[in-house]
């Protein structure tokens, strides 16, 4: 499939270490132009995800690329963090430092529709891989941005592999459901990366040997990220690795070939005290409601991987 040699992207993200990995696949992909990245809370507090999206940048070589802090926390209710998973930082495992890298001054959702309004109609693609504040505020504010995205690609849900924060909801929309929901029904095409894929995207020891074998600053502090991300799902889940959620959206973008799914409706759960936060798909089209997104629930993981590597082997 031909692609576009430049696309335009935002990548909204709560740094987290596959965050990392996507933001490194991203940077080190030039077909892919980054307007900028959007910071959330989410698997840390706002505070630590800002400095570890400015880190990712330093430790990637990108001095250039602008960052935008936004939501504290959800729409509705109390914050939910993940140091369970990334550590107290987010971003366990390289030394954690002060980037040299300023912040922009600008909110993350302001920044948003000031940039989909001011670029060509359908030419900005979002990227977001954490929590979906952010860009539930910016469809709030303004909502005829949904009519100029180009589409939407998102990590989040689950609905055969379920949850991983409850039984029935995924980190990601379990954060923050009722963004979730203006989002899945903002009317944007949305492609829908959920844990039934990247459950498959294991960060096996081979794989993370090849990632620091290309040696540079990047892919090092990248390796050590995954280090610690893996021992601590290889306890959960008894894999040899990790779940890779995040990066599959930008790998999406660069070889969508990789990958298989269907439209479907999904619709988010915003209700029960049990089942809060789960993404209820249609997959056997046993409804009429609306097809408003493109699930994918398979992905060939070897080429996933080489791709990753490939691209590291771009930054710094």
């Amino acid at each position: 499939m031909q692609r576009k040699r430049h696309m335009k992207i935002i990548i909204d993200t709560d740094p987290g270490q596959d965050d990392a990995a996507a933001i490194m696949l991203a940077l080190g992909s030039p077909e892919l132009e980054i307007l900028g990245l959007t910071i959330v809370a989410g698997n840390v507090p706002l505070d630590l995800t800002t400095r570890n999206a400015l880190m990712i940048c330093e430790l990637s070589g990108r001095l250039d690329v602008k960052v935008f802090a936004g939501a504290e926390g959800p729409l509705i209710g109390p914050q939910v963090t993940a140091e369970h998973a990334h550590g107290k930082s987010g971003l366990d495992g390289p030394d954690i430092f002060k980037p040299s890298i300023a912040l922009q001054t600008q909110y993350a959702p302001d920044f948003l529709v000031e940039t989909i309004l001011k670029e060509d109609k359908k030419t900005v693609t979002l990227c977001p891989i954490g929590p979906l504040t952010n860009i539930a505020l910016a469809l709030k504010s303004e909502p005829e941005i949904a009519s100029r995205i180009e589409k939407i690609v998102l990590m989040g849900g689950g609905y055969f592999a379920q949850g991983n924060i409850t039984p029935s909801a995924e980190f990601n929309i379990f954060a923050d459901p009722e963004a979730a929901k203006i989002v899945y029904n903002c009317g944007a095409p949305i492609i829908m990366m959920p844990l039934d894929v990247t459950h498959q995207i294991l960060t096996t020891k081979a794989r993370v040997e090849k990632i620091q074998a290309v040696g540079n600053t990047a892919s090092l502090a990248l390796a050590k990220m995954l280090g610690f991300y893996s021992r601590y799902n290889s306890k959960k889940y008894g894999n040899d690795g990790a779940p890779l959620h995040d990066p599959t959206t930008i790998a999406w973008l660069l070889k969508p070939e990789l990958f298989n799914g269907r439209h479907c409706n999904v619709e988010i759960e915003t209700e029960s005290e049990i089942t809060r936060g789960a993404t209820v798909i249609d997959w056997w089209e046993v409804t009429d409601r609306p097809k408003n997104a493109y699930v994918v629930n398979e992905v060939n993981s070897d080429e996933f991987f080489d791709l990753l590597t490939d691209r590291l082997g771009n930054l710094n």
